[in-house]
């Protein structure tokens, strides 16, 4: 984040004086599949190796951290250099895009397009529905950056027992997704066994991204779309918004969470 100097304007009291206040901050990151420019992502410039790593995984382009040979990261270019047996080429004719530019306002450059080979998740989690709530308050209450700049998004991937597994704050709803999957990718995470808790809306890119992880409950303060909760449906993922208070809207596979 950013110090900055700004006028604060007091209307009711009629008066106006300087202050200092912090702003989030926004920068490139160049990634690099081997020698192939696969994207560039404008994120907060933390946590960046994690962010283009979970960036790989959930949007299919790598299975696992298994599948890297090396990780380079020279101030904001990214490579990610592969295992001779992972065909890179043909993955990436398979991705939406060749190249793309992802802004932090927005996580996909398309409507949702249908996935033919969205495999359904196999997960024997399930959660408390008051650890539910308490994860979406205790994500508040860690998001530092959102609390001095309020210009961030908070993700979170939680256990089922309520125990933070990893956290991250960017100024994309999806970057910070790609940042917690990331960190928890690297930490031998088993994320079939974990539930990821955000701030932001769950739009379809958000819910894919999750799938593609493996994660079987999702979990916001905010509302889903249609397109997320059709993902959530043929996914076989728990989808659950609007966690706020002591009350929470499930929309798909309400049988994950107990009361």
């Amino acid at each position: 984040m950013l110090e900055v100097e700004i006028v604060r304007v007091d209307v009711a009291a009629g008066k106006a004086e300087k202050k200092t206040d912090y702003v989030a901050e926004e920068k490139p990151l160049h990634l690099f599949l081997n020698r192939t420019q696969y994207v560039t992502i404008f994120c907060s410039p933390s946590n960046l190796k994690e962010l283009a790593i979970g960036h790989a995984i959930s949007e299919g382009i790598i299975k696992s951290v298994e599948e890297i040979e090396r990780i380079s990261l020279k101030g904001e270019v990214c490579k990610i250099y592969l295992k001779d047996n992972v065909d890179i080429e043909k993955r990436l004719r398979f991705s939406q895009r060749f190249s793309r530019v992802i802004l932090s306002a927005c996580g996909s450059m398309s409507p949702f397009l249908p996935q033919p080979h969205l495999a359904r998740i196999r997960s024997d989690l399930w959660v408390k529905a008051e650890t539910i709530l308490e994860a979406i308050h205790n994500l508040n209450s860690i998001a530092e950056t959102y609390k001095k700049t309020g210009g961030v998004h908070a993700a979170a991937i939680f256990k089922g027992d309520g125990t933070l597994a990893a956290f991250a704050e960017d100024v994309g709803r999806h970057n910070a997704v790609d940042k917690v999957i990331g960190i928890a990718s690297l930490g031998k995470t088993d994320l079939n066994n974990r539930f990821l808790a955000l701030s932001g809306r769950l739009t379809s890119d958000i819910v894919l991204k999750a799938a593609r992880a493996r994660i079987p409950i999702i979990a916001s303060l905010a509302a889903p779309i249609d397109s997320g909760i059709e993902v959530a449906k043929r996914a076989n993922l728990t989808l659950i918004g609007f966690v706020r208070g002591s009350h929470m809207n499930i929309y798909a596979f309400p049988k994950r969470i107990v009361l």
